[in-house]
């Protein structure tokens, strides 16, 4: 398997330019033990599946010890696997397990804030102002022109106030919940701490790691108010800065933050030139976007402007250049996602149904052509789209906090096989942690992978065909003019078309290598191909 599986050229140390790497949700990939919840050796149990899919690489969201406030994102320890997800042992046979099926590893590591119930932070409460263990995080004092308020005006992502006040009237920052609180990393413990989990891990054998909030290490030293327009708000995720065309971000991307990844990228390179690192670096425009990404720092950034697209050849194409120029200039390799955990799921965000599936195929199917890596999740293989969670079932912090519908309706635990709940994602019976619908036996694994035309054989298809151009058409992209409605790119050999509008287009002269739907001489709306 892991020769037929192995699309990287021997002796790429940097297999990560032009791979696919799959997002592997752990809490809702496939469950071991019955409990509902996935898990370790549930990952590492169908890991063939994603050999047979064709991807290079699995990304695994957080397993460690955590209280679960956030689903991992909490971390109470870096250096040991919850419970809840099996033992340090699953974790290195999972490694090894993947190893053995041509498939590399990158885990998650979250250095913007740890669990209020990592040591740290118990140790700072005990502690008291001013002492050295306070040190490692954002405390302030009350402030003296305002008591009783906060010491800034920072919203949190999670909504509501940014900083919560303890029994001795200091407050401490986090930019996410509250039982998450953010690291001072002006504090050298802080980096140090970090610089040895790196280590840990990449001795047992990762060959990457996923940086979560990579631009939000550093704040303005200052702490200083966020600038709002006259009656308006202060913007609090980066995202949402961006879609509000809020400019001023006193708590994201200092330029600070670039030490540390030039500091992460010597230990990388001392555990092998084979190891890397991806940033979720959510920022204002593709050029600082790609600061992360010189050739001194990290490996990858997200590239967060794909997937946040609208459905017009004029958004994809802007996209596509503007992307492409960024990165040259720092010789990186783009990245491409369409879906993640945190983000409504594509299928639906195009139209849901079965013009939104057809959408979504497109979208993956030019997705796959550009070059750069790609990053699935976990389920869009499948066409999954959004489930409606009943509120009573609903688990994200961001819904507690807010009462609006957050992120759960993407992280619905995946069916495998059968024709009811649990779709064989546990030996359980019954729903697993967040319930799944009642008419998904026919976009289950098993049911797909008998059917020539399902969305799983169209993914299985496209990676195999992606395998034999990948790394040869060349990183040079030409945009072709055929139309206002069409998406239309040479790469080296490949022709691709995207055809977004209502029409159908001709397609040009060549042989067609895979469609996302039918096509007979013409490219209908909503399709995309590749041509040879």
């Amino acid at each position: 398997m892991a020769d037929l599986n192995d699309p990287i050229p021997a002796g790429r140390d940097d297999w990560w330019r032009h791979a696919v790497v799959y997002q592997v949700y752990v809490r809702s990939f496939a469950d071991s033990d019955g409990d509902g919840i996935g898990d370790l050796p549930g990952i590492t149990s169908r890991l063939p599946h994603l050999a047979e899919l064709g991807v290079d690489a699995l990304w695994i969201t957080p397993f460690y010890t955590s209280p679960q406030h956030d689903h991992g994102y909490d971390v109470a320890d870096y250096t040991d696997v919850d419970p809840l997800f099996g033992r340090l042992s699953d974790a290195d046979d999972l490694v090894a397990r993947a190893h053995e099926l041509g498939l590399r590893v990158v885990v998650d590591l979250v250095p913007n804030h740890t669990s209020d119930e990592h040591a740290w932070f118990q140790a700072a409460l005990a502690a008291g102002p001013g002492s050295p263990e306070r040190a490692r995080y954002l405390f302030r004092d009350d402030p003296t022109d305002r008591p009783g308020t906060p010491p800034n005006n920072w919203e949190s992502v999670f909504g509501g106030p940014a900083w919560t006040q303890v029994d001795d009237g200091q407050w401490y920052l986090h930019l996410f919940d509250s039982t998450q609180p953010d690291l001072d990393w002006r504090n050298p413990e802080v980096p140090e701490m970090f610089e040895g989990v790196l280590r840990f891990w990449l001795d047992r054998g990762v060959d990457g790691f996923r940086v979560d909030v990579a631009h939000g290490l550093f704040k303005e030293a200052s702490l200083r108010d966020q600038v709002v327009e006259p009656g308006g708000r202060p913007a609090s995720g980066a995202g949402e800065m961006v879609e509000r065309n809020v400019s001023d971000e006193p708590m994201w991307d200092q330029p600070e933050v670039h030490d540390v990844y030039r500091s992460w990228h010597r230990i990388l390179d001392e555990a092998g030139a084979d190891r890397m690192a991806v940033a979720e670096a959510w920022t204002q425009t593709p050029e600082s976007m790609a600061a992360f990404v010189r050739p001194d720092e990290l490996d990858q950034t997200f590239n967060f402007a794909w997937l946040l697209a609208d459905w017009s050849a004029e958004a994809f194409a802007d996209v596509i250049t503007s992307t492409l120029a960024a990165v040259e200039g720092v010789g990186a390799a783009p990245t491409w996602v369409l879906s993640n955990h945190d983000v409504v799921r594509h299928v639906t965000r195009y139209g849901g149904g079965e013009q939104g599936l057809a959408r979504a195929r497109a979208a993956t199917l030019t997705m796959l052509a550009l070059p750069g890596s790609s990053y699935l999740y976990q389920g869009e293989e499948l066409g999954l789209e959004q489930v409606d969670v009943a509120p009573e079932d609903r688990q994200d912090p961001s819904y507690l906090r807010t009462g609006e519908v957050g992120r759960d309706g993407c992280r619905v635990p995946i069916p495998w096989a059968g024709t009811e709940a649990p779709y064989a994602f546990g030996p359980g019976a019954g729903q697993p942690w967040i319930p799944q619908p009642d008419d998904w036996a026919a976009l289950t694994v098993g049911a797909q992978a008998t059917d020539p035309t399902s969305t799983l054989a169209f993914y299985t298809d496209a990676l195999r065909i992606r395998r034999g151009f990948a790394w040869t058409a060349g990183e040079e992209v030409s945009m072709l003019d055929l139309g206002a409605d069409v998406v239309a790119f040479e790469r080296g050999p490949i022709t691709v078309l995207l055809n977004c509008g209502t029409a159908p287009v001709e397609l040009p002269a060549g042989e067609v290598l895979l469609a996302s739907g039918p096509v007979d001489g013409t490219l209908p709306p909503d399709t995309a191909a590749w041509l040879r």
